[in-house]
């Protein structure tokens, strides 16, 4: 890594709470309202319903609760997912979960097991960036500068390690004046690599880490312009809640995001 990368990652860090505390926890909750136009296209239905998204930090892990009925949870990790009842019980699974994209196009319908892996790995990189950048496997440079809605955006590139289950392994970073994470570019291999720009706004603070209220996805033109027509995800992100290793947690500080979405990660 460069100087100006590491300058650039610690300053990012810093701006977002600092990465030692970040370490201190077990993980992270939000309350979730996701919308967008993929979801139509993959022949989901979806509804506003709030959901319950939860991460753990020191081995990729997430839920998303309810999922597809009010009663039933969803759990995911690489190597497995499963739609769980609320006595426990398996309602489907899913081994290998990334190899079930293997021949699939833009338009392929996708099954609940299929949204479920690509909601559960969406959530873990979501609460776990920028942070996870500086763990130990991440390859990080940095790249030119980019000009984002009138604003400089300071660019890194990584490239994830071996086993890190996220949308591709080589993705660009943006951050402006503030040091928070304004933009990130990427391809989403499971959506046929699909080129894709994250927009991230509305930021919190919550236990003393800065953590952003609106996610906006949209295409991403050859030439690296955003295509704003086209907007396949959108999350409004609110009630935080940061999980410590006692078992405790910290007070939820943020209250309904004010962002309007249509849909959410559910499946029916």
């Amino acid at each position: 890594m460069t100087n100006d990368a590491k300058r650039l990652l610690a300053a990012a860090l810093a701006a977002h709470g600092g990465l030692e505390r970040w370490r201190s926890l077990d993980g992270m909750s939000s309350t979730i309202v996701t919308g967008g136009r993929l979801w139509g296209l993959k022949g989901i239905q979806m509804d506003a319903t709030p959901r319950v998204a939860t991460t753990g930090f020191h081995r990729q892990s997430s839920s998303i609760t309810p999922f597809g009925d009010p009663r039933w949870t969803m759990r995911w990790t690489p190597e497995r997912v499963v739609i769980e009842g609320d006595a426990g019980q398996v309602i489907a699974e899913r081994e290998d979960p990334r190899g079930a994209f293997a021949g699939h196009v833009s338009d392929t319908p996708w099954d609940p097991l299929h949204l479920a892996y690509f909601n559960g790995y969406a959530m873990w990189t979501y609460h776990a960036l920028p942070f996870v950048l500086a763990e130990p496997g991440y390859e990080v440079a940095d790249v030119a500068p980019v000009i984002q809605d009138g604003m400089m955006l300071r660019g890194l590139s990584a490239r994830f390690p071996d086993g890190i289950h996220t949308h591709t392994r080589e993705q660009r970073f943006y951050f402006g004046a503030d040091g928070l994470l304004r933009r990130q570019d990427y391809e989403v291999e499971v959506w046929a690599d699909t080129p894709a720009t994250h927009l991230l706004s509305g930021y919190v603070e919550v236990g003393g880490l800065r953590l952003p209220t609106s996610r906006n996805v949209y295409l991403r033109r050859s030439d690296g312009s955003v295509d704003y027509d086209f907007s396949p995800v959108t999350v409004a992100m609110s009630d935080y809640i940061l999980h410590r290793p006692s078992g405790t947690a910290s007070p939820s500080i943020v209250q309904a995001s004010s962002a309007s979405h249509p849909a959410i990660a559910g499946a029916r």
